[in-house]
């Protein structure tokens, strides 16, 4: 018995992304004996080039059912099922991340239809899911919609099948998830570690550190390191001795503690880390028509950058969702070059820049905001965040623009004032890297809050 599965996601950063959508056609092999299909509300917003893509938006998914609500019925129609999907090990990631939140593991085998695709379809130049079917001559409607490209795969799925009379190729490509039976030393290590958030540093037996690393769960990501496949992971495998650790509570915090200690300590299983480069910045110029315009580019020193980015497709999705969220214009920002008026003016995001509508005073006010909201450049402030325990929050201080460096304080105890603050916090390194991880990181997640001095 199979579950043909398609899920339609917010977008956004990796495990992180929430259902939007998901359909689920039962398949015995030869009919669908069983179907579940429904929008789900996924309590955060829809990335802007999702929406696009999908047609589903945020106002549609109001009074939709949260994941907990169906997630029964997931289950029931899924029990004693092979996960079907095209893609699977996509859909099948995004249904253990939400079983995950809700404090329960989601396991079943599973079959990817791109995977056999290839197995049993040599001679197709493509295998995305759109241009697989239109060249095997599939009927398909609903494109990009979770119901249309399940019933798709179905199709799809059935015609493989029928390639494959023996169901030897089939079975062969049938996924499970088998527990790894981990060393005695690794469980040793395992027991002496939190679930906590922080940085974690790994030895070898002399004591030189191999990797350093950060997790919101210290426990679960060395377990991950330790189970791991891939050439890294058998590296660190046959070198780990100890692994210490330091507490941040502050997911934020554990980030900039990370960059600076492989800096310092130059780890050499931290290749990839140290290499890391922000190719691309946010910059802003004013146009002929005295529009303050907000465009990506390549990162010049030379020029001042409002925050920077590891890809393109990060920078565009952040311009796209800040265009929409402060009533800016994506003509002006580059994002529609052809159209005018702009998509959003058409629905009422836009206030009529493009065209004439509002004047460049106005327009610029909002884009000032949006620079004052997301840029701490020459200001004075203090990020406050969760502590380490329950009775304690964290403190990042920004000086005259400058990343100072952090401490922890009481809940009892009042921090807002710099010189204060500067009698707990532990120094630490300004750079670009720990500026785009600060900036990055207010861009994505909240904190407690922040104080303007």
């Amino acid at each position: 018995m199979y579950a043909i599965i398609d899920i339609e996601t917010t977008g956004g950063k990796y495990n992180e992304e929430g259902i939007t959508e998901i359909a689920i056609y039962k398949f015995d092999g030869h009919e669908v004996i069983d179907q579940f299909i429904s929008l789900v509300n996924p309590e955060k917003d829809i990335q802007p080039f999702v929406v696009k893509l999908t047609g589903i938006n945020n106002k549609m998914l109001r009074n939709a059912p949260k994941f907990y609500e169906v997630a029964k019925r997931i289950v029931e129609i899924t029990e004693g099922c092979i996960i079907v999907a095209h893609n699977a090990s996509f859909d099948y990631r995004i249904l253990q991340i939400e079983f995950k939140r809700l404090g329960f593991d989601y396991k079943r085998q599973n079959l990817c239809t791109v995977e056999l695709s290839k197995k049993l379809l040599p001679e197709q130049e493509k295998y995305s899911l759109g241009k697989l079917v239109r060249a095997l001559g599939i009927p398909m409607s609903d494109r990009h919609r979770a119901s249309g490209d399940a019933m798709a795969t179905v199709k799809l799925f059935k015609l493989l099948l029928t390639k494959d009379l023996d169901k030897k190729i089939v079975t062969q490509t049938i996924k499970a998830e088998i527990k790894r039976k981990l060393p005695q030393k690794f469980l040793d290590i395992l027991d002496t570690l939190p679930t906590k958030t922080g940085v974690y540093y790994i030895h070898k037996t002399d004591g030189t550190i191999i990797y350093i690393g950060k997790s919101k769960n210290i426990k679960k990501r060395i377990n991950q390191h330790f189970t791991g496949k891939n050439r890294k992971s058998k590296s660190i495998q046959r070198e780990v001795a100890a692994v210490t650790y330091e507490e941040t509570g502050s997911e934020l915090i554990a980030l900039l503690k990370e960059s600076q200690e492989i800096k310092h300590n130059n780890p050499k299983y931290n290749r990839s880390q140290k290499h890391k480069h922000f190719q691309f910045a946010l910059y802003q110029r004013k146009k002929d028509n005295g529009y303050n315009s907000l465009y990506i580019g390549k990162l010049d020193a030379r020029k001042k950058a409002l925050t920077s980015f590891v890809s393109i497709n990060e920078a565009k999705n952040f311009l796209f969702k800040i265009t929409e969220q402060f009533h800016l214009c994506q003509y002006i920002n580059g994002l529609s070059l052809e159209q005018k008026p702009c998509f959003l003016y058409e629905t009422k995001g836009c206030k009529g820049a493009c065209c004439g509508k509002e004047t460049s005073k106005d327009y610029n006010k909002r884009v000032n905001n949006f620079i004052t909201n997301y840029s701490y450049k020459n200001s004075n402030k203090i990020i406050i965040d969760r502590g380490r325990n329950h009775d304690e929050r964290s403190a990042i201080l920004i000086e005259n623009g400058e990343y100072k460096g952090y401490g922890f304080y009481n809940l009892n105890y009042q921090v807002t004032n710099i010189d204060i603050l500067k009698d707990i916090i532990v120094p630490m390194e300004d750079n670009r890297d720990t500026q785009h991880i600060i900036q990055s990181h207010l861009r994505r997640k909240k904190v407690k809050k922040i104080i303007d001095l």
